[in-house]
């Protein structure tokens, strides 16, 4: 992925990070680079029907380096970017822990600034943390201040820093992806790895979220297109009463409505990229986190729906590891984790309304 030039622009940034590695992707200059393209690897990758393969790819990158690349400091950044773009080093994102998952601000894995005003000393424990097994470097929320999103800060931990020990969770599903269990030991972290400021990590978090969710829903609507593309395959083949599947309305139904969810999604999809791509990280942040979090709810629904249909299709088959329903079956326990990562279905549509009022009450909306 590094030397073709993948990683580099996998990041949701406007502009090729070019000047930090030379890789290139052969079939665009990074002049033209843009993210649409991001949306084409992406989609690409997930062709393969493994929540897993994509994740271990590209997962914990694609969360963990864009906040270091849009506010480390450039000593740092300059350091360590480019084993990371070239694939040589490993960097996740390490925000959920044993007790705050989506509640973000409730965060407890601590940060305290040593006497001499040189180090962060960091003790705590993070959870469900994608490619933790294998980084280098963790891009981490810890409480630096008070209660609440106003005593957050993002570090950036390397694992050389000693203190550092991960071990591998078993998950229902997403197998290859390195979930991982981390525990934080009097870590003792320079302040230049301090990202962003001060008790205002929670801003350089939030800043990442829209291009998470997009990830996740470009893999959700391609996964169900697997879903659907297997279906169809399977039901000219097998018979059933003395008829192949596809001659049976009822299995037509299925596929119809597959669909129906699938075109919609992705149409969808496409809109809000085009949004993302002509506004700045800024705007997009401010106006379009309420539709992404709206289209991740419709993406991860969809998903679940045609794992459930494709497995209803093939019957037995996607049941069993391995043979014809092998995809099927290994996607259907790939659902739960994309409709709980990156923010739970309930919370997802929530927001959606709730910054959707916020957005159009500043632009003037009267109600």
């Amino acid at each position: 992925m590094g030397e073709r030039g993948y990683l580099a622009g996998l990041m949701g940034l406007h502009k090729f990070p070019k000047d930090y590695t030379k890789h290139r992707v052969r079939s665009v200059g990074h002049e033209q680079w843009d993210l649409f393209h991001e949306l084409v690897v992406t989609d690409e990758i997930s062709r393969a029907g493994s929540g897993g393969l994509v994740w271990n790819l590209i997962g914990g990158f694609g969360i963990g380096c864009p906040p270091l690349v849009k506010f480390g400091k450039k000593s740092v950044v300059d350091r360590i970017l480019p084993d990371i773009l070239n694939g040589d080093k490993r960097i996740c994102l390490a925000i959920t822990e044993p007790d705050a998952g989506s509640d973000v601000a409730n965060l407890t894995c601590e940060a305290k600034l040593s006497e001499d005003g040189k180090h962060y000393i960091v003790n705590g424990e993070k959870k469900w943390i994608t490619n933790g097994i294998w980084c280098d470097y963790f891009t981490t929320a810890v409480r630096t201040g008070g209660p609440g999103m106003s005593g957050v800060s993002a570090l950036l931990i390397e694992r050389s820093h000693g203190g550092v020990s991960t071990r591998k969770m078993d998950c229902q599903g997403v197998w290859a992806s390195g979930t991982t269990y981390i525990t934080f030991e009097d870590v003792k972290v320079p302040v230049e790895n301090l990202i962003g400021k001060e008790n205002q990590g929670f801003k350089v978090l939030m800043t990442n979220f829209n291009h998470e969710r997009i990830g996740i829903i470009i893999q959700c609507i391609r996964f169900s297109r697997v879903c659907y593309e297997e279906s169809v395959k399977y039901a000219h083949k097998r018979k059933t009463f003395g008829k192949k599947l596809i001659d049976h309305p009822v299995i037509r139904l299925k596929l119809a409505h597959m669909a129906r969810q699938i075109e919609a999604s992705y149409n969808w999809l496409e809109n809000v990229v085009h949004q993302c791509q002509v506004m700045n990280e800024t705007e997009a942040m401010l106006k379009l986190g309420g539709a992404i979090a709206g289209l991740k709810a419709q993406a991860t629904t969809t998903f679940e729906f045609c794992a459930r249909e494709a497995s209803q299709i093939f019957g037995g088959l996607s049941y069993t590891r391995g043979g014809q329903g092998a995809k099927v079956e290994r996607l259907y326990r790939d659902v739960r984790a994309y409709a709980i990562p990156g923010g739970s279905e309930e919370i997802m549509l929530d927001l959606s309304i709730r910054q959707a009022l916020r957005v159009h009450k500043a632009l003037g909306m009267k109600l």
